[in-house]
């Protein structure tokens, strides 16, 4: 009888750590792929530099990480089940990216003695973090491929730690890519190329899936 409920109590909690490979080659290739919130990392990246554009990374990984905490409690289904915050989701994720996208293309050239522009901050990431269609169907469908343990709860919690760790390096990694074209940000004429390029390259990310719709 212990035999028994001790051979129970042990499978329901085996990992299965075969699984969390394809999960995160998954999620490198479904939540790493561009879109509002990654475009908008490189962007800072290449307007403002690494440093400005540290405390916005947070707010995207605080915002995306509130999404993925929805997604891993069930919360997910039952919010976007609901029309109009949906559409709030979408509005406030509009209105954000046109205010970004109008901020990086008018950014003056990194090596102007002009006084610097508003940098996006930490708010603004974690709003974009959170209001991002993106980030809640990718995240869902990520969440859904694999199972990592017996236990449901031994699952979501184990794919709340690798997604986590997952959502910063993606992030992390986009906004080094936007920074990496900074040398190109010092002459007015490349910089004011690469800024409206960027900003173009935003609002069309955001607009193409409802286009598509």
């Amino acid at each position: 009888m212990i035999q028994s409920y001790q051979y129970a109590t042990s499978a329901s909690t085996a990992i299965h750590w075969t699984s969390a490979g394809p999960l995160l080659l998954v999620a490198l290739a479904v939540m790493g792929s561009p879109g509002p919130a990654t475009l908008s990392l490189v962007a800072a990246g290449s307007a403002y530099g690494v440093r400005r554009s540290f405390a916005y990374l947070m707010g995207i990984v605080i915002g995306t990480t509130a999404v993925l905490f929805a997604v891993a409690t069930g919360v997910t289904a039952a919010l976007l089940a609901v029309p109009s915050l949906r559409l709030g989701l979408l509005a406030t994720s509009i209105v954000y990216i046109g205010w970004l996208a109008y901020n990086i293309m008018t950014a003056p050239p990194l090596s102007q003695n002009a006084a610097p522009s508003r940098s996006p901050s930490l708010a603004g990431g974690a709003l974009l973090g959170i209001a991002n269609p993106k980030a809640w169907i990718a995240i869902a469908a990520v969440f859904s491929t694999a199972s990592l343990a017996e236990s449901a709860a031994a699952d979501a919690a184990l794919k709340l730690v690798l997604l986590t760790v997952m959502i910063v390096l993606i992030n992390g990694a986009w906004l080094f890519a936007g920074a990496a074209l900074t040398p190109l940000l010092r002459a007015p004429r490349p910089a004011r190329i690469v800024n409206v390029s960027m900003a173009i390259l935003l609002v069309a990310a955001t607009a193409f899936p409802l286009i598509e719709k």
